[in-house]
C-alpha cells in the first residue's frame, strides 16, 4: 500500500477544530480540513495490514487501503469512485461517523491510528468540486413500484439503490424536507444541511420521487400503500425516547431533547417551528441527562443559544481513560471520550441518578440527585441539588412509535419493540413489507442506517425480480 514505510516515518495528523470561542457564535461547520500534501501523507501511513481490520470495524464494509492508496498516488476520482461502492453518502458519515474504522485499525494498537475519516470526507468533498458525482440514471426501466417510508440515511440509501436499479421509487416523508435525524436531530454546526439537499437534488434527477407532508399511518393509510406498490420498505427510524419517570416530569421547562433539537435546526434553515412552545437555552442553567451523542448536540446547541452553564449528567460509572488494547481492539472500545460540544464548557458528571424535579410557580428550578455504586443503588448521604432552568432528557429511544402506521398494518415486533426482520431477508411478518435501519435495529449509527438501508434494498429486487445485481 502507497509508501510501505509510511506508517513508521509519518505521525498522525487530523484535523482540527476552530477555538470553541468562536465557533459557538453561529451553526456553521468548524472543523478544518487537511491540505492536499498532509492528506497524502496521511494516506501514506496505511500500512499494509494482512488482515485489514478496518473494513469489519467499518459497518459498510468500506475499500479502506484501497482508496488510501489511491489518494496517496493522486488518483482522488478513482477514489471516490471506490468509496462509493460501498458507501451512498461519505459525506455523512465523514462529518457525523464516530470512526469504529479508526479504532479497528492496526495501528490503533499504538494509539495514531490512519485518519480513515478524514481521509474520507477529503474524497467525498473533492467529488463534489470536481463534478465527479453525478446522478446515475437506470438505464431501463423495470415497471416496479416501490414505496420507502421514512427519508433518514437507511430509506434515502435504500432509495438510491433502487431507483438506479430501473425501478420506480417513492419516498413519503412526513416532515417538510428530507433527510430524517440528519436534517432534525443532528445540528448544522456538526453537518451544515446543503449536503442533503445536494444529495436529494441527484436522487430526483435519478428517479427518486419524493412526497412530503405524508405522515404514513396518519393522513395517509399505510394500508392503502400496500395495496398500491409492489413493495414497501419501513425505514422510519426509532423516534420513541426513553422518558424520565419522576417526580417533577410535567413541570414546563422539562423536554425531550428531539422536541429541543429539532427546533433550531428549523431555525437555522428558516423553516417554521410549528405551533409548539419555543424551547431556548438563552440565559438558563441547562441540566442535559443523558450521555451520549444525542446530549452532546443539546449541549453545543444550548451553548450556542447562550446558556448560563451547562452540566450533563450520566447516570453510568465514569469510563476508563484508556482501553486494554489487548482486550478490546479491534472491537469498538468503552472510554472516555469528549465531544467537541463538551469541550466548549459544560461540567460532566456520572453515576448519577436523578430523584426528582424541582419546581416553582410551575416551572422547574433544580434537580434533585444522588450518587449511585456500580449496582445502581443509590449511596446513602450523596443527595445533592443542581440549578436548573432548562431540563433536556437526552437517554436514548426505546423503539420505533407504534401508533399510527405499525399499529395498522399490525406487524409483528421483536423483544424490544422494533419491528421483526432479520438481516437476511430484511422481510416483515407480512408479504411485501420490508423493514431496514433503527426501526428494524433499534437506535444506531449512521453508518449502519446506509449499511442496512443498501442491504434491504438489494432484498427488495431480488423479491420483485427473482435477481439482482445490487450489492450487500
Amino acid at each position: 500500500m502507497g509508501k510501505i514505510t509510511g506508517f513508521l516515518e509519518i505521525d498522525r495528523q487530523d484535523r482540527k477544530y476552530l477555538p470553541a470561542a468562536d465557533r459557538i457564535r453561529n451553526y456553521n461547520e468548524f472543523v478544518i480540513p487537511l491540505a492536499e500534501d498532509a492528506l497524502r501523507d496521511q494516506a501514506a501511513r496505511c500500512m499494509d495490514c494482512g488482515i485489514p481490520y478496518c473494513h469489519n470495524g467499518c459497518p459498510v464494509n468500506n475499500q479502506i487501503p484501497d482508496w488510501n492508496d489511491l489518494v496517496y498516488r493522486d488518483d482522488w476520482e478513482e477514489a471516490c469512485r471506490n468509496l462509493h461502492s460501498t458507501n451512498n453518502f461519505p459525506e455523512f458519515t465523514g462529518r457525523i461517523c464516530p470512526a469504529p474504522c479508526e479504532a479497528s485499525c492496526t495501528l490503533n494498537l499504538t494509539e495514531a491510528p490512519v485518519t480513515i475519516k478524514t481521509i474520507e470526507c477529503a474524497i467525498v468533498d473533492r467529488g463534489w468540486k470536481e463534478g465527479w458525482i453525478a446522478p446515475q440514471r437506470p438505464a431501463a426501466k423495470t415497471g416496479k413500484k416501490i414505496a420507502i417510508v421514512g427519508s433518514g440515511p437507511a430509506g434515502l440509501a435504500a432509495a438510491q439503490q433502487l431507483s438506479r436499479r430501473g425501478h420506480e421509487v417513492h419516498v413519503f416523508e412526513r416532515q417538510a424536507k428530507a433527510g430524517g435525524l440528519l436534517r432534525y436531530g443532528i445540528p448544522d454546526f456538526k453537518m451544515e444541511k446543503h449536503h442533503i439537499d445536494r444529495r436529494i437534488a441527484q436522487m430526483e434527477k435519478e428517479g427518486t420521487i419524493f412526497h412530503y407532508g405524508v405522515h404514513v399511518g396518519v393522513n395517509k393509510s399505510a394500508k392503502d400503500l400496500d395495496r398500491e406498490f409492489d413493495a414497501v420498505l419501513l425505514t422510519g427510524g426509532a423516534e420513541k425516547p426513553r422518558d424520565l419517570e419522576v417526580e417533577g416530569r410535567e413541570l414546563s421547562g422539562v423536554h425531550f431533547a428531539m422536541e429541543f433539537l429539532p427546533q433550531q435546526n428549523r431555525r437555522v434553515s428558516d423553516e417554521p417551528i410549528g405551533q409548539v412552545e419555543p424551547i431556548l437555552a438563552g440565559g438558563k442553567h441547562v441540566v442535559v441527562i443523558g450521555g451520549g451523542d444525542t446530549g452532546s448536540d443539546c449541549i453545543g446547541t444550548s451553548f450556542r443559544q447562550g446558556a448560563v452553564s451547562v452540566t450533563q449528567l450520566e447516570i453510568m460509572p465514569a469510563p476508563p481513560e484508556k482501553e486494554n488494547k489487548l482486550l478490546t481492539w479491534p472491537d469498538w472500545p468503552l472510554k472516555m471520550r469528549t465531544s467537541s460540544s463538551q469541550a466548549e464548557g459544560a461540567a460532566r458528571d456520572f453515576a448519577v441518578m436523578t430523584r426528582r424535579i424541582l419546581g416553582k410557580d410551575g416551572h422547574v428550578r433544580a434537580i434533585e440527585c444522588v450518587r449511585v455504586d456500580e449496582k445502581m443503588q443509590a449511596i446513602p448521604g450523596s443527595e445533592f441539588e443542581i440549578k436548573a432552568d432548562l431540563v433536556l432528557l437526552a437517554m436514548g429511544f426505546v423503539h420505533p412509535v407504534h401508533e399510527g402506521m405499525l399499529a395498522e398494518l399490525g406487524l409483528q415486533l421483536d423483544k424490544r419493540g422494533n419491528v421483526a426482520a432479520d438481516t437476511a431477508t430484511y422481510k416483515s411478518s407480512l408479504d411485501r413489507i420490508f423493514a431496514a435501519g433503527d426501526m428494524r435495529r433499534g437506535q444506531s449509527l449512521v453508518v449502519w442506517a446506509i449499511r442496512e438501508g443498501r442491504q434491504a434494498a438489494r432484498e427488495v429486487d431480488l423479491f420483485l425480480m427473482g435477481e439482482t445485481t445490487l450489492p450487500r
